[in-house]
């Protein structure tokens, strides 16, 4: 078994190896990352990478294993990790908590993330070859010890069908929500557009659902979505705004669109591609009934400045720390008590 010691040390050591990519090599990681997936553009690949290091911030996560009591004698688990694929390498931070825990990772890739993942797990073992034998790649995931599988809620009750008799963490479809009071400047409204926009809205960090104060605060939302008007660059992008827009017209279903965003109003979460859903909240009580209904799809509120309670501010959706667990599991305890 890899030491505690040498396993923190092996993704600090990752980290310093991302950060002194060159520029050449990003290029041609990114393109490898593009043509397997147009979704993944170099724009996008780059902010998984930079998610990443913020994981591997020697500081962060040496706090963040230093939370947890790693039992002696330890018995190590195969642990099935079954990828979603909607972001590039979004199945890292559970690789990073299998590994750091000390099991042996089983992994099953997304055929939508095929590229930065594996590339990872090869920088990792160059810089600590012991964990050949802690990293598998298989397409079938049978008779393990645990599984940590994510995905939509049609494959979570599939994923329940065959591992609900393991030990397991199951994921569903979750989306994030924006809660706006009428005091946001033009400032606010740009770093609420990284929230919308960026991985073209396909993260479950991403904000699919904003919840305004008043009637009035849609057209000064609409026009503060500007700055990300380069979406519609994006020919997959551009096709579901079209085909989107296109439904509500042929429906006569009402909506604002600014030109590369639509808002219509709904109680449903998690929109489409290039639409956001909006509610009319009457004040704070209301607000928190809605918020509480919609629970168990969100994933995370943000607000202007972190301003309501247990939100993050505008801009920090897509910045998870290390310890910001999906669906609020904590999958190294988790892993720990196996």
């Amino acid at each position: 078994m890899v030491k505690l010691e040498k396993r923190l040390d092996a993704f600090i050591a990752l980290g310093k190896l991302i950060q002194e990519l060159g520029h050449d090599q990003k290029l041609s990681l990114f393109d490898q990352i593009e043509n397997q997936n147009n979704w993944f553009t170099p724009r996008q690949s780059n902010l998984a990478l930079q998610g990443i290091l913020n994981y591997l911030s020697p500081k962060k996560i040496t706090s963040w294993v230093a939370k947890y009591s790693f039992s002696n004698p330890f018995s190590t688990r195969r642990i099935g990790i079954i990828m979603a694929g909607n972001l590039p390498a979004v199945g890292f931070h559970d690789l990073l908590c299998v590994l750091m825990a000390g099991h042996k990772a089983h992994i099953k890739l997304s055929s939508s993330d095929q590229v930065l993942l594996p590339w990872l797990g090869s920088q990792l073992l160059r810089v600590e070859p012991a964990f050949e034998d802690y990293i598998v790649y298989s397409e079938r995931l049978n008779g393990l010890d645990a599984y940590i599988a994510t995905g939509s809620d049609n494959s979570a009750r599939y994923f329940n069908f065959y591992f609900g008799k393991y030990p397991h963490i199951i994921r569903k479809n979750r989306t994030s929500v924006a809660v706006v009071d009428g005091r946001e400047t033009i400032k606010d409204w740009e770093l609420l557009a990284k929230d919308i926009f960026h991985y073209f809205g396909l993260g479950c960090r991403n904000v699919s659902k904003v919840f305004f104060s008043n009637q009035n605060q849609l057209s000064g939302f609409l026009e503060g979505m500007g700055p990300e008007k380069r979406v519609m660059d994006h020919h997959k992008y551009l096709n579901n705004y079209e085909y989107n827009k296109s439904i509500y017209l042929i429906n006569g279903e009402p909506h604002l669109d600014n030109g590369h965003l639509l808002l219509k109003e709904s109680k449903e979460s998690v929109s489409p591609i290039a639409v956001i859903y909006y509610e009319i909240y009457r004040n704070k009580e209301d607000l928190e009934r809605k918020l509480q209904e919609a629970g168990d799809k969100i994933q995370c509120v943000v607000s202007r400045n972190g301003w309501y309670p247990g939100s993050i501010a505008f801009g920090q959706a897509q910045c998870p720390d290390v310890d910001d667990y999906a669906d609020k599991v904590d999958t190294m305890k988790f892993l720990l008590t196996l």
